[in-house]
């Protein structure tokens, strides 16, 4: 059973009462609240937290809906090279949709999507025409002239002013993106900037929910957000402004740091006024580390996240995605908190299992096995054959574990799944022969018209949310997604199942 370490409540509480004090504070009319990070389904904080709710956030701002409306950022440059948000395998362009569609479902009011540093290339404006024929505002932002160092410029008709200027109307302006580098502080800042000359006196905060200013520097839940963002190079820094200005201790990420004495600038020339920050720390909107009920619960999660980060990067080095460097930072971080791959308890199982069938057997040469640790901490283990990939066995045999169904039981009418691979081979012309895990279990539901125990142990899916998982080879795009979707937390070990370069 998952131990607590988080208490979600009270961080919506605690949050919700000082945005509110921010929107509040001063004479200002409006705020905008920049949001780092995931604003829906922020699964990280949900691994290295115990306890927290995903979508916190955004049923924070569900709170707030009457005083709010969502701007979306997206960087051009991430739709022309399709990168990717990881815990959902989609790229930036569509994960902009999905989160319309996710406001829309919490009943917020989205303004527009901004399309920052605009390039017109075909794959950036066939993402715009796409939006507005679906009737969602679009606005192209362009690399603002004399940034970062010339605020004079930047602060001018040239600078700001040569965006159009995005009509808001209500008091609570949430800038958010797909992810970091989408734009949203520039957006901000352009913003604050109309709104001036419009004679409107706006504000600037920051939500960003990480690193989290008030634990120490190299608390393992701090060196978590590193591992997360090693391929943008992100450094976690004590924030020398706040420490002069109040000599107190914060966490902060460099470039926060590295930005912060030009944001500040460009607000005191926006504004004709002292900024109110003093430091990074004094921008931000955070509460999350007062919600913290159990640091050696937080802790050790986060540990498991930061190995887990380090086997993601090394199938990433594998896959052309990321620069050696990444990969050599991700297990530098690694090994600052004393961890190794060997302390993900589901790794060491399935690489014993996958060598133990080769050893006894040549047959096992190219055997694949998947480890899942079970919600009570055993293992449960599911290897690769002609019938069914290893990530499909191992999910079969963990329900059916959770079911108390004996491990020899047939649960899926052999028929059905007979069927279902002549179908994939013979119709659909299918190079790989096993079933996958979604394929695998759709047989299973058809299954369950006429078995009863083939229905209760679907019926126990639910169960696998959260549960780890190890696969000694790196999973097809659809076992992924499927694994994903079951909410199992899953890594591999850099390794191809056969040679074949694009049938793998």
């Amino acid at each position: 059973m998952l131990k607590k370490g988080f208490d979600a409540e009270k961080y919506i509480e605690e949050q919700s009462k000082f945005i509110l004090e921010r929107i509040n504070r001063g004479n200002a009319e409006r705020l905008y609240l920049e949001f780092g990070g995931k604003l829906v389904h922020d699964k990280h904080a949900m691994r290295v937290l115990p306890g927290f709710d995903e979508n916190a956030k955004i049923e924070l701002l569900q709170k707030l809906k009457d005083k709010a409306e969502i701007i979306i950022c997206i960087y051009a440059g991430d739709i022309t090279t399709n990168k990717t948000r990881h815990d959902f395998g989609i790229t930036y362009d569509l994960e902009v949709l999905r989160l319309i569609d996710t406001f829309r479902h919490y009943d917020l009011k989205i303004n527009s999507v901004v399309v920052t540093r605009y390039e017109d290339v075909p794959s950036v404006n066939m993402f715009i025409n796409k939006l507005e024929r679906r009737g969602i505002k679009t606005y192209k932002h362009r690399f603002t002239k004399g940034y970062p160092t010339d605020v004079d410029t930047i602060v001018s008709d040239e600078g700001y002013g040569a965006n159009p200027y995005i009509e808001v109307s209500k008091p609570l302006v949430v800038v958010t993106g797909p992810g970091g580098g989408s734009g949203k502080l520039a957006t901000s800042l352009s913003q604050l900037y109309h709104d001036f000359k419009r004679g409107t006196k706006a504000r600037y905060a920051k939500f960003e929910t990480f690193p989290i200013w008030n634990l120490s520097l190299k608390h393992p839940v701090n060196i978590a957000y590193e591992a997360a963002t090693a391929d943008l190079k992100d450094v976690n820094m004590i924030d020398s402004f706040h420490l002069e200005a109040y000599g107190e201790m914060a966490v902060n990420y460099n470039r926060d740091l590295e930005v912060f004495p030009v944001v500040k600038r460009i607000i005191e020339k926006i504004t004709g006024e002292e900024s109110e920050y003093k430091s990074p720390t004094d921008m931000g909107v955070n509460r999350v580390g007062f919600a913290i009920v159990d640091d050696d619960v937080c802790r050790e999660s986060a540990c498991q996240e930061i190995i887990r980060r380090y086997l993601i990067a090394e199938c990433d080095y594998k896959k052309g995605k990321i620069s050696e460097s990444s990969l050599e930072r991700a297990k530098l971080l690694m090994k600052e908190v004393g961890k190794d791959v060997s302390d993900r308890k589901v790794v060491q199982p399935a690489r014993d299992y996958a060598d133990k069938k080769r050893d006894c057997d040549k047959r096992y040469e190219n055997v694949v096995v998947m480890a899942i640790e079970m919600p009570d901490g055993t293992i449960i283990t599911g290897r690769s054959s002609r019938r069914m990939v290893a990530a499909a066995a191992a999910v079969l045999n963990a329900i059916k574990k959770l079911s108390g169904i004996a491990d020899d039981m047939l649960i899926i009418t052999p028929q059905v799944l007979e069927s279902t691979q002549k179908l994939k081979i013979n119709y659909l012309e299918s190079d790989r022969t096993s079933l996958n895990c979604e394929e695998v279990l759709m047989a299973l539901t058809i299954s369950g018209t006429q078995n009863p125990s083939a229905y209760v142990a679907i019926s126990k899916l639910p169960l696998l949310k959260g549960c780890k998982a190890h696969c000694t080879a790196i999973l097809s795009d659809r076992d992924e997604q499927t694994l994903r979707a079951l909410g199992i937390n899953v890594t591999s070990d850099p390794e191809y199942v056969t040679t074949n370069l694009y049938n793998n």
